[in-house]
């Protein structure tokens, strides 16, 4: 079993909390617009980080990480991506991979929208951890923690770091 700490939109916004929170996961996945190499550097000596870059993020960070990552976590194949949409609206950049080779778990960021949603038609997780930093329009900051055991996801919880 991994437990992993989803977090996305930090915005260069650095938190004690992330690594508190972060305590019993195995990795931390950053959906994006980290604007920080001080903090990606800070979340990847905690633990192992997997990170994309966003639309935000320039220089080094788009050099080390990439717009697209795919990989297997246990038994489930993730894909994420700074700007894809959700379920029913995904970005016009993911829609044929979305199509032709579904993940069994999609994480995004870029709205700054918490959603965890079942998409039905592609048998598929989405999730979106909303918006960690301090940047946009979302009236609460949040991360995700989730627990990936086999193909299954369990324990999958929503923390709140309070408003902006």
């Amino acid at each position: 079993m991994k437990r992993i700490g989803i977090i996305s939109d930090t915005h260069s916004f650095w938190d004690d909390r992330y690594l508190e929170y972060f305590e019993p996961c195995d990795e931390i996945w950053h959906a994006g617009d980290i604007c920080s190499m001080e903090l990606a550097e800070r979340l990847a000596s905690f633990r192992r980080l997997r990170a994309v870059c966003g639309n935000c993020d320039g220089g080094d960070l788009r050099l080390m990480y990439p717009e697209l990552l795919r990989f297997k976590c246990e038994e489930v194949d993730v894909l994420m991506k700074h700007i894809g949409g959700y379920p029913g609206k995904y970005d016009s950049s993911i829609v044929r991979i979305m199509q032709s080779n579904p993940p069994q778990l999609f994480i995004s960021g870029h709205s700054h929208i918490l959603k965890i949603k079942y998409d039905n038609m592609l048998n598929l997780l989405h999730i979106n951890p909303g918006a960690a930093g301090l940047q946009g329009w979302q009236k609460e900051r949040t991360l995700v923690r989730l627990a990936i055991e086999g193909n299954k996801f369990t324990d999958c919880e929503v923390i709140s770091l309070g408003g902006r």
